[in-house]
């Protein structure tokens, strides 16, 4: 069938599943635009490029999904580059497609709208790959090639350039559907290997990153199956239901979480690069031996080296595990899981103290839900440890990366995501000004969504190291506006929170509300 280079787009989405795209409509992506509407893709206009990338990957976060984000060329894409470093950071599978240079510009430029000198090559240093196509035909393979890519191994953030004149230009082309993707199978060998030492274990334990989260129920199961107490990075947060009596929850930079690594006789590493930006300062403490499974192989040696290595994605090797297994004291395990976790809770409330009161009221109203957050220190001293979390995915933060301004537009995206399903975001008063014209775009959706801001008047968390490095203080203290007022210039609900009771009033009400509403935590709340 003949078909513009932009219908071509829409179609191979259409072919992969896509239903929804976020993004901006611009002079040279109109094309795609035309079909977007003509084809019943739902769009969700944000405000800010960088907005529509971080819903994306919220988008891809809570449903498991790839986010996709059409954006325009030049500055379009590189306002969407720090989220597209987030997803890659976080291996969060996101497609942007964005327009490129025609095929027959002047090679040295000649100021066309947007030009760049390389866009393609800017991304490549950014994404996990950006591929440019120089024809309609090739628009549906690339599609088609950017979707096994997140299948096929570890996901990470794929850019599509399209020349604008490929986009405009028609021709006849073959959309299908998905790509055949083999899975990697770990050998049988290492697998028994790995039941060998589980097998003899009397300490076993089990540390799930962002890589378990599709393999939740899998890791419930081995974890009762040999009696193993569960910890998780920020990523992992919520693989195993902080409810469930084997858990030890997130926080794997705390004290106690190095002496329980190295307690176990046994540590099982599912899905986890060990980075420092989990441990925040110390590597992974060395338990008696450490097993590692990961889908990337070349991931395996860095950080930790293991005594076990297991290629293989963490559902296939569980599969193919649990099989090997037989049960040990479930009983043993939940006492010794009562033991680390009553430590490493009191130790987190510590950490988290100044939060602890906002984070309990929370935490009520959430319940199963979602709580999209910022690199704020409400969310790493606070929510990180001390929010419970009961679904894999619930727990949304821009760990590797560290970017400001992620919540807000990654709470529009999960909500968007998940339907019916509760939705929070948790910021600071800095971070939220990198995105806050994104509160235009949850009260445009009509989201029940609250956004929590906490204000310490300023950048926090730098005024405290500057403190503690006995440099002159300066440039991190912002005069706070009136963030309840904010909101409602922006089409939400807006509240300042007096203390925890009309907190719980308003998040009630904000769950069940027509808009969004903002609820603005001052400083001298932060500190009760």
């Amino acid at each position: 069938m003949k078909v513009t280079g932009g219908q071509a787009v829409v179609q191979a989405l259409l072919a992969h599943g896509v239903d929804t795209v976020f993004g901006i409509p611009g002079t040279h992506n109109l094309e795609i635009y035309r079909h977007l509407a003509a084809e019943g893709v739902r769009h969700v206009s944000t405000r800010h490029e960088q907005g529509a990338a971080y819903a994306a990957d919220g988008y891809a976060r809570a449903s498991g999904r790839p986010g996709v984000c059409v954006v325009t060329s030049g500055p379009a894409t590189l306002n969407a580059a720090a989220a597209i470093g987030q997803a890659y950071s976080d291996s969060v599978p996101v497609l942007l497609i964005s327009p490129g240079l025609p095929l027959r510009h002047p090679g040295r430029g000649n100021g066309y709208l947007h030009e760049m000198k390389d866009q393609s090559a800017a991304m490549r240093a950014i994404a996990g790959y950006s591929l440019r196509v120089t024809s309609v035909a090739e628009i549906p393979g690339a599609v088609a090639e950017a979707f096994a890519y997140f299948r096929a191994g570890r996901p990470r953030p794929v850019h599509l350039e399209i020349p604008v004149d490929v986009l405009g230009e028609a021709a006849e082309v073959e959309v299908a559907g998905p790509l055949p993707v083999g899975s990697v199978r770990p050998e049988p060998g290492v697998l028994a290997r790995v039941a060998e030492v589980l097998g003899t274990a009397r300490r076993p334990g089990l540390l799930v990153g962002g890589g378990a989260k599709g393999a939740a129920g899998l890791v419930r199961e081995l974890a009762e199956l040999v009696g193993a107490p569960v910890l998780s990075t920020a990523n992992g947060k919520g693989v195993l239901a902080e409810g469930h009596p084997l858990s030890l929850g997130a926080g794997v930079h705390l004290p106690g979480a190095a002496e329980f690594v190295r307690d176990c006789d046994v540590l099982v590493v599912l899905g986890s690069e060990l980075a420092p930006s989990d441990f925040w300062v110390e590597p992974l403490a060395r338990p008696g031996c450490l097993v590692r499974v990961d889908v990337d192989p070349g991931q395996l040696r860095v950080n930790a080296a293991p005594e076990v290595e297991v290629v293989g994605d963490a559902g296939a090797v569980l599969t193919e595990l649990l099989p090997r297994l037989a049960g040990g004291e479930l009983r043993d395990g939940v006492q010794r899981a009562a033991w680390w976790r009553e430590r490493l809770r009191e130790q987190g409330r510590a950490e988290g103290a100044r939060w602890l009161w906002l984070l309990e009221v929370l935490g009520e109203a959430l319940g199963d839900g979602i709580l999209a957050a910022d690199s704020a220190m409400a969310c790493y001293y606070g929510a990180l440890t001390n929010l419970p979390v009961q679904r894999p995915g619930g727990f949304l933060y821009p760990t590797g990366f560290g970017t400001l301004g992620y919540g807000l537009p990654a709470a529009i995206g999960a909500a968007v995501a998940c339907p019916g399903v509760r939705t929070a975001a948790l910021l600071g008063d800095g971070g939220v000004m990198f995105t806050v014209a994104e509160l235009a775009t949850a009260a445009q959706l009509g989201l029940a969504l609250p956004v929590l801001v906490v204000d310490n008047a300023g950048y926090g968390e730098i005024r405290a190291e500057m403190v503690a490095r006995e440099d002159p203080v300066h440039a991190v203290d912002l005069p706070s506006p009136d963030f309840a007022a904010l909101g409602r210039a922006l089409g939400c609900h807006g509240v300042r929170v007096a203390d925890a009771e009309s907190l719980r009033v308003e998040l009630a009400r904000a769950f069940e509300a027509d808009r969004p509403t903002v609820l603005h935590l001052p400083e001298e709340l932060a500190r009760a």
